[in-house]
């Protein structure tokens, strides 16, 4: 489960950078906190392995970079 987890992470964190360049809006802004609170709620309750936690270090880096 967490193998499908991480790479499901890794392909949408691929397709993010492929996906280009654009201005994010304030309701995709408001989703992202969404997203961000309900993954907050997820790991208290069931907490993340070390895949996962890649994974969410790749996605990091990839927001960032696409910040920038």
């Amino acid at each position: 489960m967490i193998r499908v987890v991480a790479s499901a992470l890794l392909v949408l964190g691929g397709a993010l950078v492929g996906g280009g360049c654009e201005r994010e809006g304030a309701v995709e802004k408001a989703g992202k906190q969404v997203d961000k609170a309900v993954e907050a709620a997820k790991d208290k309750i069931n907490p993340e392995g070390p895949v996962e936690k890649a994974g969410k270090q790749v996605d990091k880096a990839i927001e960032e970079a696409k910040g920038k």
